[in-house]
């Protein structure tokens, strides 16, 4: 949707603003309405992300672009300032198609992902692709980071959380239906690259689908609870390869319960980071131990 160009140097001033703190996720896009200002790309959006990655890692490291100007003569470009880091952290956003999870292995990308439209179990299916794709390519398996992105809202209690976050979550699907049937009624392919289609919904159907969307969510994908009850949610994606979770907080609750909230959030990574260390020091107090009966 971008020039690449463009793209790596008004990061770049946000890499020097920052001291080095900007990492990049790269999106092929879905909705055919997004791509006015390139309409001929839609086809090759795969490709064309994939080509324009490679140019802004290019021009990062500080290399030139050969360009044609008006007048048809090439031109060198390079982009200023300079960042701060030498290499740009890079994720690709993956909406569910498998192929998305082989090509950021293949080429040693990050890849920053969600739950609309899979489980868990789907979603383990295709982190075992990626990180199989990346150890295939000369990559170490482990090391690329998967950032699952999850709608978050933890507070004192489930009921308090349900009632702050039902209405708010329901409209912000609403308008995600929406924004699907808009890419479907243009001829395009919905998120994840699937068919949809752009048939009108009956407002009582509409009220039932959301009924339904809300509570999958709210059980099974989301970080919305008590800090006990998420927890457990991070401990069963740990397991099957989630290695960072991205809280999207923006969905419609006000702005008071949000910061509120993060208290929790905070409270939830302190208890989660806690639990990791406490095998090391019990390691390290029995060692101590052995050392003084020594």
């Amino acid at each position: 949707l971008h020039n690449p160009i463009r793209i790596a140097e008004e990061w770049a001033v946000v890499d020097q603003l920052s001291a080095g703190r900007v990492g990049i996720s790269f999106g092929s896009g879905w909705n055919v309405d997004d791509f006015v200002f390139f309409p001929e790309r839609y086809m090759t959006r795969q490709s064309v992300m994939f080509d324009q990655i490679r140019i802004v890692q290019s021009l990062w490291r500080g290399e030139s672009l050969t360009q044609q100007n008006s007048f048809d003569k090439p031109v060198a470009i390079k982009t200023v300032p300079r960042p701060f880091q030498k290499d740009l952290p890079i994720w690709v956003t993956s909406s569910g198609n498998p192929e998305t999870y082989r090509r950021a292995g293949a080429h040693g990308h990050n890849i920053l992902v969600h739950l609309l439209g899979q489980d868990q179990q789907e979603l383990a299916e295709k982190i075992a692709l990626y990180r199989r794709t990346r150890e295939e390519h000369g990559f170490s398996a482990e090391t690329g980071i998967v950032t699952l992105m999850l709608h978050t809202f933890i507070g004192p209690d489930m009921e308090t959380v349900r009632q702050k976050v039902r209405e708010p979550f329901r409209q912000y699907l609403k308008s995600a239906v929406r924004l699907e049937r808009s890419s479907a009624a243009g001829g395009g392919v919905i998120s994840g690259g699937r068919q949809l289609a752009p048939d009108e919904i009956s407002e009582p159907s509409m009220d039932e689908l959301l009924d339904i969307a809300f509570e999958r969510y709210f059980r099974t994908a989301a970080l919305m609870g008590t800090v006990a009850s998420c927890k457990a949610t991070v401990k069963n994606l740990e397991q099957i390869g989630v290695n960072e979770i991205a809280c999207l907080i923006d969905f419609g609750v006000d702005d008071d319960s949000v910061m509120e909230s993060l208290g929790y959030v905070a409270e939830l990574k302190q208890s989660l980071i806690n639990d990791s260390v406490r095998p090391l020091l019990d390691s390290v107090r029995e060692f101590s131990a052995e050392i003084d009966e020594s």
